[in-house]
């Protein structure tokens, strides 16, 4: 006879119930019904405490700011409703050519990053110059401040005047933001294939691969899956720095809110734009959130290497 002693054994026994194979379905014992409330009702009770704590936090945070010194006039200067109304369609229509942007850039960026990367990792000596030259290229553009890079491309290109050089800012911006980010890019892809064992090529290369075919049916997809987090945080900061090509005289949605801003002295615009920035940022930075966290329970379940 087994003898189950302990408060855990005498749960397993009252849970245990019918079994099927006594020819009766399974009866969840009364301890477990108990239990499950009780879980129910604590995690009502931690909702209830949560809503209740934040919306004293937000009225605590609404009376400090409305009765700050000069909250009249900073109401005035920066949340102004007319200037809003104005403004919020205006950047709207701007804020097409900063998608636009994003989306041509953007897949510029990748491409020129993996180039990038491949010629930083390549193997011999015949390839060294290669080497030097993208190592040089990552950090000259990687040490250059974004906005002296659009002022030298999108004033400097135009003041050469070469035959067949177009001078649209907000092709020579969009040109600025893809070098400047491929650099970026090129170390998170370089990043990603050094971060692939050694052993994963030389398998490959037991199997008859060539050394091209392992780089692109073996190592760059491993590297790539690797690396999609912090790829996706650089598409949101290439996101946010399209509205740098405004320096040039494209009328984005920065544009578009210092027009007003500046003809009618009041700063309501930039706030309209930046939230809508801000709008458009949060749903990418989430989903970066998402694909991160889903990769680490993959990984931690061994589905990903």
């Amino acid at each position: 006879m087994t003898v189950v002693k302990g408060e855990s054994g005498r749960e397993a026994a009252d849970d245990k119930g019918d079994m099927p194979g006594g020819g009766d379905a399974y009866v969840p014992s009364q301890r477990r019904l108990d239990r499950e409330r009780h879980k129910r009702t604590r995690a009502r009770r931690a909702t209830a405490i949560a809503a209740v704590s934040t919306l004293v936090t937000a009225v605590v945070l609404y009376v400090v700011v409305v009765s700050a010194p000069g909250w009249e006039r900073t109401k005035e200067t920066f949340f102004d409703g007319h200037y809003a109304r104005e403004a919020f369609p205006k950047v709207l229509d701007g804020l097409w050519l900063n998608i636009r942007l994003l989306l041509i850039c953007g897949v510029l960026v990748l491409v020129l990053g993996m180039l990038i990367a491949i010629a930083r990792t390549l193997r011999g000596p015949v390839f060294f110059p290669l080497r030097v030259l993208a190592a040089a290229y990552t950090d000259f553009f990687r040490g250059l401040p974004l906005i002296i890079n659009l002022m030298i491309v999108v004033f400097g290109v135009p003041a050469l005047r070469l035959q067949g050089v177009t001078v649209d800012p907000v092709r020579l911006g969009g040109a600025a933001l893809t070098l400047t980010y491929s650099a970026y890019v090129a170390e998170v892809f370089r990043a990603g294939i050094e971060s692939v064992h050694p052993s994963q090529r030389a398998a490959a290369r037991s199997l008859g691969l060539s050394n091209r075919q392992a780089l692109r049916h073996v190592v760059l997809p491993q590297a790539v899956r690797r690396q999609v987090p912090p790829l996706l945080n650089d598409l949101v900061s290439l996101q946010k720095d399209t509205g740098l090509v405004s320096i040039g005289g494209a009328i984005d949605a920065v544009r578009a809110s210092d027009i007003i801003a500046q003809r009618a002295l009041n700063y309501t615009p930039y706030i309209v734009a930046g939230l809508v920035f801000v709008a458009l940022t949060i749903p990418m930075t989430r989903f970066t959130d998402w694909v991160t966290a889903r990769m680490d329970r993959q990984r931690a379940q061994g589905g990903t290497t």
